[in-house]
């Protein structure tokens, strides 16, 4: 069976330090991921192993069943994997749209050229159009990005995270720094833009991951120790252990 995304044995290490010791985990497509962990349990190191920011020491990814592992994380994009970041990434100094745009040209077939006019390109302009209403921000069309409220500047990130058409979405801490009604707006937009999507997202906030997860994978100490349903893993002692003590039970009384 071909899974959207797999891992197989996968190793990093950094000297002697490795930080992550031997995941396998396997991800059907459609589904919602979260990835939990304690600080320094090498959330971010696998994220970057899977997008091509870093090169494993051993073991495979697959995207699709297709080896991505060694790949520029360019190329895994255009083979339909795309990644948000921690840190805000979008270019400051052009509009909402323009920012778009730029994420919408390649997946439809545009290479560089300079003899093109972008206002010409008639099917860029309409599913970047598109982009905009589903990201909610039409109000803000013309508006440059820097001059937009840090929610709306992470609403565009998540904009030009699915403009180029990926099947497979990797959000890092996609709601961090934001307020309660931010991240309960924030968290309906990102299941809303993600239907039919294969969603991959490291957060800190467990209401935010048991309320958008259709499964969660527990990283502690470079191993996932646990990968099943938010109900398996709140009722799961060694997670409660390693972990979330008593934010499971917060989390719990939350979805209730």
């Amino acid at each position: 069976m071909t899974h959207a995304l797999e891992l197989k044995g996968l190793r990093k290490n950094f000297g002697k330090t490795e930080i992550i010791r031997g995941v396998d985990l396997a991800v059907e497509a459609g589904e919602r991921i979260g990835i939990i962990g304690p600080n320094g349990a090498g959330k971010s190191t696998l994220f970057n192993l899977i997008s091509g920011r870093l090169a494993p020491t051993s073991g495979e990814v697959l995207l699709n069943g297709q080896r991505i592992d060694g790949k520029k994380p360019f190329e895994i994009n255009r083979m339909g994997l795309s990644r948000s970041f921690q840190i805000t990434n979008i270019f400051p100094k052009l509009s909402v749209f323009e920012n778009l745009r730029c994420g919408v040209l390649w997946s439809l077939g545009y290479r560089y050229s300079f003899l093109r006019f972008l206002s010409n390109l008639d099917d860029a302009n309409e599913r970047t159009e598109e982009l905009i209403h589903q990201v909610g921000l039409d109000k803000k069309r013309d508006v440059h990005a820097v001059n937009l409220t840090y929610a709306e500047q992470r609403a565009l990130e998540i904009g030009v995270t699915i403009a180029g058409g990926a099947n497979v979405i990797l959000l890092d801490e996609p709601t961090a720094g934001m307020s309660k009604s931010e991240t309960a707006h924030f968290i309906a937009l990102i299941k809303q833009v993600t239907v039919g999507k294969t969603l991959l997202t490291v957060e800190h906030d467990m209401g935010v991951v048991f309320g958008l997860a259709d499964k969660i994978a527990v990283v502690v100490y470079g191993e996932v120790i646990a990968f099943d349903t938010p109900a398996a893993v709140r009722a799961n002692p060694r997670v409660q252990e390693a972990y979330l003590g008593s934010s499971v039970a917060d989390a719990q009384g939350a979805g209730h």
